[in-house]
């Protein structure tokens, strides 16, 4: 196990981090020009909290008492940041950094003790059904249905955008247990095991060609009631639990600094037009500007404050900034866009087309943007609903 404690000081924490990065990420799962927003799929994400148990550095923000690291948020930002320094490839772990601390705050023991360990040792992957065709950014109009039957409840109805879904074992997921005058009463939320007869996974291929996303139907699909976490019927205030930091390290700028080093690498192949440098540097003096805004927030948070509006801020700002430096590393390409594939601009290897494609959802993810503004403009200018 990695010897190190919440105690030691922040820059002791970071060398003793990135000197084990150094030493045992592969080589092969870091982010390059050709994919610069590569994600570990299927095995390797088995593979990677396989390392990171072996090395002590699973879970940093669950407390030690489950299995996890304990350390203080400025300590997590860290962690972060040097995942993001040395190029690691995403990861959707959907069990450590939503479900685990839901179920800490919201489980029964029974629940704790069947579901924490094997989320820490990889044996469950997660993932989230919230979104469905009518019910995505509002999320209070979801139809799938939960009736209780017995000691069981049967779920029928279709999710959509469950990312991952074709890879997870498990899926957690919100159902209507009953018609109500608000609706964001009478949801319930829900764990489920993916091989439950009556649930059906069907991928999605996006505009990149991968399969992340799927859609997820549930035809009668029983599970116990014990599967229940909280109260049936009160699923709504575990859900918001579970967005806890969410949009914090979504917004984190790392996927905007790293379509930018894409970017600064496109402008070192030859002579570029004056135009799109004024670009190029319009996009950096922004990223300046998304990661001070990050900085606060992360710092607030580590003081005991909650993030507040602004975080809608940041996710809006990061997501569409990663959008324009993809946009821009089309026109540096040189026309290269429309080759399938990997192709050279000067001694660089690109896929222009995949990583352009790739950042189109980042507005959708975790609220669209749409929505977020609509929160600024009530929190922030104080505009009616």
């Amino acid at each position: 196990m990695a010897e190190h404690s919440p105690a030691i000081s922040d820059e002791a924490f970071r060398g003793r981090f990135r000197d084990w990065l150094e030493t045992h990420y592969p080589a092969a799962w870091r982010q390059d020009s050709l994919r610069p927003f590569r994600r570990l799929r299927g095995d390797q994400v088995r593979e990677w909290i396989d390392l990171l148990n072996t090395g002590g550095w699973r879970a940093p923000a669950w407390p030690e008492a489950y299995g996890g690291l304990g350390l203080s948020f400025a300590q997590q930002v860290i962690y972060a940041e040097e995942l993001e320094r040395i190029g690691a490839a995403r990861v959707i772990d959907l069990g450590e950094v939503q479900l685990g601390p839901t179920l800490m705050l919201h489980g029964s023991d029974t629940q704790k003790a069947q579901y924490l360990p094997k989320i820490l040792s990889g044996e469950h992957l997660w993932c989230q059904g919230y979104s469905e065709p009518g019910a995505g950014s509002d999320l209070a109009s979801l139809t799938t249905t939960g009736v209780i039957d017995g000691d069981d409840i049967v779920v029928t109805g279709q999710k959509i955008w469950t990312t991952h879904a074709n890879e997870s074992t498990h899926i957690f997921l919100l159902v209507r247990t009953a018609r109500t005058e608000r609706r964001q009463d009478g949801i319930t939320f829900l764990l489920m095991p993916m091989e439950t007869p009556g649930v059906t996974v069907r991928p999605i291929n996006n505009l990149a060609e991968e399969d992340e996303f799927c859609e997820v139907f549930f035809d009668e699909a029983r599970v116990p009631l014990t599967q229940v976490v909280g109260e049936v019927g009160q699923g709504w205030s575990v859900s918001k639990s579970l967005l806890g930091y969410e949009r914090v390290w979504i917004g984190s700028p790392g996927l905007a600094a790293r379509a930018l080093a894409l970017s600064r690498a496109l402008l070192a192949t030859g002579d570029v037009d004056g135009e799109l440098r004024d670009r190029y540097a319009r996009c950096a003096t922004d990223l300046h500007d998304v990661r001070a805004l990050y900085r606060k927030i992360c710092r607030a948070i580590g003081e005991g404050h909650e993030p507040g509006a602004e975080v809608s801020m940041l996710k809006v700002l990061s997501s569409e900034l990663q959008q324009r430096a993809s946009e821009l590393n089309l026109d540096l390409g040189q026309g290269r866009v429309a080759v399938d594939g990997a192709s050279q601009v000067g001694d660089v290897t690109v896929d222009l087309a995949w990583q352009y494609y790739m950042s189109r959802p980042q507005a959708i993810f975790a609220g669209t943007n749409e929505i977020q503004r609509n929160l600024l403009a009530r929190a922030v200018l104080g505009l009616p609903s």
